[in-house]
C-alpha cells in the first residue's frame, strides 16, 4: 500500500476512535485495511481476523464490538491459523474513498461499502471463514 493510503487509514482511525460510539465502527477500518493491505508476509493470524471481521459484519451484520469479542475468543481458542490465499485484486473501495465522504451517516455508509468490497475479493475463502467460526462455536 501507498503512503498516501496509509495516511488515509490513520486518519480513519483518528476519526472512528474519536466518535466512542457504542457500535465501535472502528472494527470495520481495521478488517478492511488489514485484509486489503495484506502481503504473503503478513501474519496469518492478522488475515484470518480480518476476514472474520468483514464475514460478520457485512453478511451477518455485526457491529465492531461484536467482531472485537469474537476476535477475542478465537484468540483464546486457537494457536494455528490457515495461511489464506491473497486475492491479486482486493476491492475497488479504499481508505481515501471513505475518508472523502462526508463524516456522518455517509461515512459511515462509504466503511460499509469499503468493508463488502474487500469482503467481495475475498469470496473465495468464504467456506474457511465460515468453518473456523463453526468449529468454535462462533457462527
Amino acid at each position: 500500500m501507498s503512503d498516501d493510503a496509509r495516511e488515509a487509514y490513520d486518519a480513519l482511525c483518528c476519526w472512528t476512535l474519536g466518535r466512542g460510539d457504542a457500535t465501535f465502527v472502528h472494527q470495520h477500518v481495521v478488517d478492511a485495511y488489514a485484509a486489503q493491505s495484506a502481503t504473503p508476509a503478513s501474519k496469518p493470524i492478522g488475515i484470518v481476523f480480518a476476514l472474520v471481521g468483514l464475514y460478520l459484519h457485512t453478511e451477518r451484520g455485526r457491529d465492531g464490538r461484536f467482531v472485537q469479542r469474537v476476535h477475542m475468543a478465537l484468540a483464546r481458542r486457537r494457536r494455528d491459523w490457515p495461511v489464506l490465499a491473497l486475492p491479486e485484486a482486493r476491492g475497488d473501495v479504499t481508505a481515501r474513498d471513505v475518508l472523502a465522504a462526508p463524516e456522518g451517516p455517509g461515512r459511515d455508509a462509504a466503511i460499509d461499502a469499503w468493508c463488502a468490497s474487500v469482503w467481495d475479493a475475498y469470496r473465495a475463502q468464504r467456506a474457511t471463514i465460515v468453518a473456523l467460526l463453526e468449529e468454535h462455536g462462533l457462527a
